[in-house]
């Protein structure tokens, strides 16, 4: 069985941690979703690329989840989710997916 890409992990803890918590209507199972696929994500990145590129990837997860809150003022919150996930989505593939 072929394994799901990193960065279609991490992307989809971030879309889907706002989708469970927007339509859920409760922020702490949104949490749990991003929180489950950061893990997720994280385990395969310190496979794939190391530790070092593992914990930096971790960060700009956490750091896109931050960063959407101040981005949604702006271009509110669904172009805001997107674009970050966008964003970790294509750090991830270069540097842990793409090798192979």
């Amino acid at each position: 069985m072929a394994k799901v890409p990193s960065s279609v992990v991490a992307a989809s803890g971030l879309v889907g941690g706002y989708g469970v918590a927007r339509w859920t209507r409760k922020r702490q199972l949104g949490g749990v979703v991003l929180a489950a696929a950061g893990v997720a994500a994280a385990r395969q990145w310190r496979e794939r690329a190391g530790g070092t590129a593992a914990g930096v990837l971790s960060a700009a997860y956490v750091a896109a989840f931050a960063g959407s809150h101040p981005l949604a003022k702006k271009v509110g919150a669904w172009p805001a989710v997107f674009s970050v996930a966008g964003a970790v989505a294509l750090a991830s593939w270069a540097v842990a997916d793409r090798r192979g």
